[in-house]
C-alpha cells in the first residue's frame, strides 16, 4: 500500500509513557502549532494524517518525532511523540518507544541526522502547490524512491553528497507527491526556511 502513514519498514515498538520532557515539547510545540495552522502538518478528507517533525536527543544515534496518526491533533502532548532509538537502512527496520509508534517518515529524519552531526531538527510537510514550484527549483529525490523506505533514506544522503541541499536546508521528496523537508540546527531555522522558500515562490 502506497498511502502516507502506512508504516514501510519493520518496526520494534516498545510501549511505553511518555519520553519527552514539558520543555522539550514545548519546544516542538512552538513550530508545530504554526505549521498546523498553515495546514502544512494535519489530515486527508479521508482522515490519513500528514507531516511531522522531530528533534535530535542528546543520545548518541536517537530522535524523538511526532507519532504515526497525530496528524489530526490541533496540538501535541507528551502522548504524541515517540523516541527512535535504533534503526537500520540495509535491514529497513527501526526501533522506538513511547506512547504511540514512531511516524512512517522516521527513516527519513533518521537519514538527515546521520548525514549532518550539525543538524538538530526536521520539518516534514505537505502542500501540493508548493511541491510543484519547488520540485525543480531546489534539490529534489528521485521520484521511484517511495517515502518510509530505504530507498528514499539512500536518495536523501545522495543529495547530501552529490547536490548543495546542505546550504539550502530544504529539499523536495520526489516521489512523495506534496512532500517538502526542511532542517536545521534547531527547529526556529528549519522552520524559517520553510517559511522563507514558501513567501519566494507565493
Amino acid at each position: 500500500m502506497n498511502r502516507e502513514g502506512t508504516v514501510k519498514f519493520e518496526c520494534f515498538w516498545d510501549k511505553t509513557g511518555p519520553v519527552i520532557t514539558d520543555h522539550i515539547l514545548k519546544n516542538m510545540n512552538s513550530w508545530r502549532d504554526i505549521l498546523y495552522g498553515l495546514n502544512l502538518i494535519g489530515t486527508t478528507p479521508d482522515g490519513i494524517g500528514f507531516g511531522n517533525i522531530s528533534l535530535r536527543s542528546k543520545s548518541q544515534g536517537k530522535f524523538f518525532i511526532t507519532g504515526s496518526g497525530t496528524g489530526q491533533k490541533e496540538h501535541l502532548t507528551r502522548q504524541c511523540i515517540s523516541l527512535v532509538t535504533s534503526y537500520s537502512f540495509v535491514r529497513n527496520k527501526l526501533t522506538c518507544k513511547g506512547p504511540v509508534i514512531a511516524s512512517s517518515e522516521s527513516l527519513s529524519h533518521a537519514a538527515i541526522y546521520e548525514t549532518d552531526p550539525e543538524i538538530n531538527a526536521v520539518i516534514h510537510v505537505h502542500h501540493e502547490e508548493y511541491w510543484k514550484k519547488l520540485l525543480l527549483a531546489v534539490p529534489s529525490t528521485n521520484k521511484k524512491a517511495e517515502f518510509g523506505t530505504p530507498e528514499m533514506a539512500r536518495e536523501i544522503i545522495r543529495l547530501f553528497r552529490e547536490t548543495d541541499v546542505a546550504n539550502k536546508r530544504i529539499m523536495v521528496m520526489g516521489g512523495h507527491k506534496d512532500g517538502i523537508i526542511t532542517f536545521g540546527k534547531d527547529l526556529d531555522e528549519a522552520g524559517g526556511y520553510l517559511l522563507a522558500y514558501i513567501n519566494s515562490i507565493i
